[in-house]
């Protein structure tokens, strides 16, 4: 139907091109408009007709939130290379196990163990590991998860832990305050051939009579 108003519209507009009487124009003019209106209203008939989306008041239901049960129990052994993790844990589906490890941490989820989810992770490695060579190992009674360490060496923990030997910087520690101290603890503990000497030497200090409070005594 639209090709055949395309080719009445062209043989109008033809005819409308070579008329030169005012009424013949004006009659193609009419026509054409005609012709245009009834190809444009057949084009809309012709036009699927997409169906407005219902509103059925049903709710797609959310995915329900994982809850985990912490692994925190675990043993583990190494080499030069590589630290391996034992995790004591039956049934576990090799397809069900999420993983993410990366250079100084790893997690690891296992879902649907006999209706309940576990989680072994560690947020902070003692060092670094290569994420993309670590692996998983699923056996019948337990799991091995295998870090590949990022340098070979000797790890003293799984867990980094911070260094509580290092001195503070900015803050140094005054001599004479470790001798009040032992002066202090001995005339406390001391008899009073002790104390009468600590007294005496407390007193020379504060006076200048001697530099060192202890001197006395030795």
């Amino acid at each position: 139907m639209a090709d055949e108003f395309a080719l009445d519209l062209e043989e109008l507009r033809h005819l409308q091109a070579i008329a030169k009487r005012p009424r013949s124009l004006s009659l193609l003019s009419s026509e054409i408009r005609n012709v245009e209106k009834l190809s444009s209203e057949a084009s809309s008939a012709a036009a699927p007709q997409i169906p407005a989306p219902i509103s059925t008041g049903t709710r797609v239901p959310t995915a329900p939130t994982l809850h985990y049960s912490t692994l925190a129990s675990f043993s583990w052994d190494q080499d030069g290379d590589k630290v391996k993790i034992y995790v004591s844990l039956e049934g576990v589906d090799e397809s069900k196990i999420e993983s993410e490890f990366k250079p100084l941490s790893f997690d690891v989820k296992f879902h649907d163990v006999q209706g309940k989810n576990y989680r072994c992770a560690i947020p902070k490695l003692n060092k670094e590991i290569e994420p993309e060579k670590c692996k998983i190992l699923v056996k019948p009674k337990r799991v091995v998860i295998t870090l590949i360490k990022a340098s070979k060496g000797n790890w003293l923990d799984l867990h980094f832990k911070e260094d509580k030997l290092k001195p503070s910087l900015g803050k140094e520690k005054d001599p004479m305050a470790g001798i009040m101290d032992l002066m202090k603890n001995m005339y406390e503990e001391g008899d009073e051939e002790m104390k009468k000497t600590i007294a005496k030497a407390w007193t020379d200090a504060r006076t200048g009579k001697t530099a060192d409070p202890l001197s006395s005594y030795r």
